[in-house]
């Protein structure tokens, strides 16, 4: 049985393209193409494709609220995003719509193959020539997020105390006062908001400082 698969592009010439391209690809059928949002809807609820290789930018609906509106419905059909935007907004807004898929326009045809293959294996994909550019926000997301931002020595300091170290001993092996333990280990817990070691070794654990394996 072949896959189904529908082009939304307001391009025609673009959607000639696919469809002359994948007419040629065994297993893979062209069953209807689109131009708009509102037509990809009413064709998806009708047809019900495997696949949706769906452009962003298009009249009348634009690709991300199409998608957003088809994978509510829940028609089983699998989203591709095809585009010419490498912005990381319209990659984490496809892929919040419901897309498995991202891919720029200008990559290469075989790009697009392998990406309907692991789109229907159930996997997500995003193409090479952007996932630089995901990572490298997912990346500055994470270091925002992981607020209050200790400093290197209080975590040193913490992962000594969650590993059942007193002061004493934790000043004994980093060479400084009792005293200045004292003082890094109220900074920590004023900065967290954790007045407690059995709290803070929980926080320890679960921002990676100490995995208690020691």
């Amino acid at each position: 049985m072949s896959v189904k698969i529908l082009i939304a592009d307001d391009h025609k010439i673009m959607r000639d393209g696919l469809r002359h391209l994948l007419k040629n690809e065994k297993g893979m059928e062209v069953v209807a193409e689109a131009q708009n949002g509102h037509e990809t809807i009413r064709l998806a609820e009708q047809l019900r494709p495997d696949i949706i290789i769906m452009d962003i930018s298009m009249d009348d609906l634009n690709g991300m609220d199409a998608t957003r509106h088809i994978t509510g419905k829940g028609l089983g059909c699998r989203v591709i995003a095809l585009s010419m935007h490498a912005d990381k907004r319209f990659v984490a807004g496809m892929f919040e719509a419901g897309a498995m898929g991202y891919l720029l326009k200008d990559c290469a045809y075989d790009e697009l193959v392998k990406a309907i293959e692991q789109v229907l294996s159930g996997r997500t994909y995003l193409c090479s020539m952007i996932s630089g550019v995901v990572i490298r926000d997912y990346v500055q997301r994470l270091r925002k997020s992981k607020s209050p931002l200790l400093s290197l020595r209080e975590k040193e300091i913490l992962q000594l105390l969650a590993e059942g170290h007193n002061t004493k001993q934790v000043a004994a092996r980093l060479k400084v006062s009792a005293k200045t333990v004292e003082t890094h280990r109220q900074n920590i817990m004023n900065k967290l908001n954790i007045f407690n070691i059995a709290e803070l070794t929980k926080y320890a654990v679960r921002e990676g400082i100490t995995s208690l394996e020691v």
